[in-house]
């Protein structure tokens, strides 16, 4: 018998109750189970860049901890690297993971548009275009899948803001919706076939996502023949009967029985067929039933911890932008002095904040891997208090140490608090504590070079103070280790920006109406976000979609192109870096390859 007859058979002998409290939570991570049948229950658990599998107190903004987990870059940071094969090792790595913590259902990766700068989860996600992120999450979902646990990509769609997430209507036409918002997903569906997808808190057009029928079935079912189960976000289920009929499989977490008992009844007053319910069911079991007997084999498994954190070092390492190098300071020589500032050298960002927050198995810090590479340490100065207004004792104490170096490397970046699931940040400076200290310093006659953390774009009015800007984003757990190989030429920085950085925020086509404080979110600029907006008005921009600087110089040579594929030559010469106009507009292709199948 196969599964799917198998399946089948099991429904006929469930009942209505057994049938309709399936498709609902255990608790706040488990499916039920109908044990008399054989049917199972399995665990989902969050996890877009690394498992945090809650086995004690439950939440869902990351408030309580998880078990020990690698703490990969997040999808921001790992876009930069336009590497699908890195987003593949990822993803299998993820998924070991996962199996050996008996998750069967690992929750990402996340691939909502970056419609706007200052969108709370724009760490979480790739790119502000639908391309570049449905092919790199087709990447994790593929590599997460290959261990035999299951991916959810999310958030299932129009996800734009924190600012009344669970409220707000993402209002938009059509097109818009397709070619921008929905992009992503469908390449994700097509390419991967992900075992379930995650369906988001807000309406779409009126309805929300959970009971959004053309979102759900007309689209993601009948057009792009996705054959998985649709979860919805914890909490995001506003009528759990809507849900079922109009293609949603699992509400989670539990809601204690309430909704269960009301799909019974909705049953028994012909509100929905019992024949739609036990289609949902099958749909739902014939996803999780083969993920369950895979990680069955593997749960319990230790994963080589080591190896994990080495796989997060060289996942930082192809990540990291050089975005500024005048008369090339980097890399910094052997011996070169150098007075490391900021509280990030010593306490690193390295991760977000909210559902996604991993507790690492290992946490690199700059001050104290540093003696560890060929540079003179003149010293530590935090600089900075990590939140909160300037310190002036400590902005001196960082002046006294930058006179005694030949460089400064100052840790700067966004802090926890401006980056988190459930807020918008609401402007897209650095704390006014870090300006204030940057520009203390460039008082000193010492070259600057600002390494930054931060999950999404900032304004830099303050780039000319500084001799070289090199980026790491969130860097996950080896991210120190990380950027102090790119700033000694151990690797060369040839990761590029998967978003578009404007000159202030106000340049932004959706500042006028993002975040939307009323229910209704419009999305007034239509396709027109990013690098498609700045393009077509020819509006300058600090660093456009695709920049980035590296140790070397490169050109394109022997171009041949067909219908089917482009074949070139990649001629790399030894040689300073070559500065970028800010306003160009080119973007590296896909994939590292010389052959570039076309679409």
């Amino acid at each position: 018998m196969n599964q799917k007859t198998n399946v089948k058979s099991m429904i006929e002998k469930m009942s209505l109750a057994e049938k309709c409290y399936l498709l609902s939570g255990k608790d706040f991570w488990q499916t039920r189970s109908v044990t008399h049948l054989g049917v199972p229950s399995v665990t989902l658990s969050d996890g877009p860049h690394g498992v945090r599998k809650q086995e004690g107190a439950s939440d869902q903004l990351g408030l309580n901890k998880s078990v020990p987990a690698t703490c990969y870059p997040t999808a921001a940071t790992i876009a930069n690297s336009w590497d699908t094969a890195l987003g593949e090792e990822i993803g299998a790595h993820l998924g070991a993971e996962a199996a050996s913590q008996d998750v069967c259902v690992l929750l990402g990766p996340g691939l909502n548009i970056k419609r706007s700068p200052l969108c709370g989860r724009n760490f979480e996600y790739f790119s502000e275009d639908p391309y570049l992120a449905g092919k790199m999450a087709a990447s994790y979902i593929r590599g997460i899948q290959s261990k035999g646990v299951g991916a959810c990509p999310k958030h299932f769609a129009a996800n734009s803001q924190e600012l009344r997430r669970m409220a707000s209507d993402s209002i938009m036409d059509e097109r818009t919706l397709r070619e921008i918002y929905l992009t992503g997903f469908e390449i994700a569906v097509k390419e991967a076939a992900p075992s379930s997808i995650m369906s988001s808190y807000n309406r779409i057009n009126g309805t929300y996502a959970n009971e959004n029928e053309h979102l759900l079935q007309e689209i993601l079912r009948d057009e792009w023949g996705f054959d998985g189960f649709v979860v919805s976000d914890w909490g995001a289920s506003n009528d759990h009967t809507a849900g079922v009929a109009a293609g949603s499989h699992l509400e989670m977490p539990t809601t204690g029985g309430d909704s269960d008992e009301e799909l019974i009844q909705a049953v028994k007053s012909g509100a929905i067929s019992e024949q739609l319910v036990d289609q949902r069911v099958e749909e739902l079991l014939n996803a999780i039933l083969p993920l369950r007997a895979s990680v069955d084999k593997a749960k319990g498994k230790p994963f080589d911890k080591k190896a994990h954190h080495q796989m997060a070092r060289k996942a930082a390492e192809q990540s990291i932008v050089l975005l500024k190098n005048e008369h090339n300071i980097l890399p910094l020589k052997k011996s070169t002095k150098v007075a490391l500032i900021g509280d990030f050298a010593k306490a690193p960002r390295y991760q977000g904040a909210g559902s996604s927050v991993v507790n690492p198995t290992k946490l690199d810090s700059t001050l104290d891997i540093i003696a560890n590479y060929p540079l003179e340490l003149a010293g530590f100065a935090a600089g900075y208090p990590r939140t909160g207004p300037a310190d002036a004792s400590l902005e001196q104490e960082a002046v006294t140490l930058a006179k005694k170096a030949d460089v400064i490397l100052l840790y700067i970046g966004l802090d926890e608090i401006s980056e988190s699931e459930g807020l918008d940040r609401t402007h897209m400076n650095l704390p006014a504590s870090q300006i204030s200290l940057l520009h203390k310093l460039s008082g000193v006659a010492v070259p600057i070079i600002a390494v930054l953390s931060a999950g999404s774009s900032i304004e830099m009015p303050w780039l000319d103070q500084c001799e070289a800007v090199i980026h790491g984003y969130l860097s996950g757990q080896a991210g120190a280790s990380a950027m102090l190989n790119a700033i000694t030429g151990k690797i060369n920085p040839s990761g590029k920006l998967s978003e578009t950085y404007p000159l202030q925020y106000a340049d932004s086509p959706s500042a006028p109406y993002f975040p939307a404080k009323e229910r209704n979110a419009e999305y007034r600029e239509g396709p027109y976000i990013g690098y498609r907006y700045f393009e077509t008005v020819q509006k300058p921009v600090l660093f456009p979609f695709g920049y980035g600087l590296s140790y070397t110089t490169f050109a394109y040579a022997n171009l041949k192109a067909d219908e089917k594929k482009a074949v070139f030559t990649i001629e790399i010469r030894e040689a300073a870096t070559v500065p970028r106009s800010h306003s160009s507009m080119s973007a590296p292709k896909m994939e590292r390859s010389t052959v570039l199948p076309r679409n």
